[in-house]
């Protein structure tokens, strides 16, 4: 030891002894961090910013700071038409994300204000669910004819429950696909027909949509498979009750309007 070989006992002396003396280089320990720091101040003389840095090296700014404070700041330069829409993509896409999670959690609470779906509730839905979305007989074209056509599943659940409902035999129902000739037909076939549980087989021919190149359709994703139509074969009678029915709400919604006084 120091002490040993300079023959002092007291610390006190040997510390003014080694006063202004720099330490050995075998005392220093090795630094972890020293590769990074020489890393981040090469790229801040290269005129890099500390988030850019922070990115590059993945250590804090707060340490990028610290090792570069003694550096010169680089000088601020004119961003390129593609950095100001890099930096532009990349804030929408949070705000898009956090705009996603928001809708997300306003549905889930939502979905779960639906405790319990009565009998009548979804007597009063299918009524309303069939007159916006199933086919109504005109005046210059009477056809009283239970038929529902839709391309969203959860729709197609909803009625067959409603069918159900009105005691309506499945062998009553018959199915067929309207999907455009461009898509994949097949595939669009056994979607359906594994969503309503019967056999491809049994669905009614399908209906080709001519393809227009000249339409900007946006349902051309795998996640595409047209529509479904559900006939109720004999449904004259039941035609008529919905569109009795569908009356009667709309009789019982009129009175509950308020009227504006004369």
């Amino acid at each position: 030891m120091i002490c040993d070989r300079l023959h002092v006992d007291n610390n006190d002396i040997l510390n003014r002894l080694l006063e202004g003396e720099p330490p050995p280089e075998w005392t220093k320990r090795p630094n972890a961090k020293d590769d990074l720091r020489e890393r981040a101040r090469e790229l801040r003389l290269q005129g890099w910013t500390y988030d850019q840095i922070q990115v590059e090296l993945g250590c804090s700014k707060s340490s990028i700071s610290l090792w570069g404070r003694d550096l010169p700041r680089p000088e601020r330069r004119q961003r390129t038409r593609e950095e100001a829409s890099a930096i532009a993509k990349r804030g929408w896409e949070a705000k898009l994300r956090l705009r996603e999670e928001e809708r997300q959690r306003t549905r889930a609470v939502a979905t779960r204000e639906i405790e319990h779906l009565s009998d009548r509730e979804l007597f009063l839905v299918g009524v309303g669910l069939y007159w916006a979305e199933g086919a109504k007989s005109k005046p210059y074209r009477r056809q009283e004819r239970v038929i529902f056509v839709n391309s969203d599943p959860g729709m197609i659940t909803v009625f067959r429950a409603w069918l159900d409902l009105l005691g309506v035999e499945r062998e009553r129902l018959k199915f067929a696909v309207h999907v455009h000739e461009s898509a994949d037909v097949a595939g669009a076939e056994q979607f359906w027909a594994d969503h309503v549980g019967i056999d491809r087989a049994a669905l009614l021919k399908t209906t080709l949509k001519k393809h227009s190149p000249s339409t900007n359709r946006k349902n051309t994703n795998e996640g595409y498979y047209g529509c479904l139509r559900v006939d109720v074969r004999r449904g004259a009678d039941l035609y008529r009750r919905i569109e009795g029915w569908w009356w009667g709400i709309v009789g019982e919604a009129q009175s509950r309007t308020p009227r504006t006084a004369v």
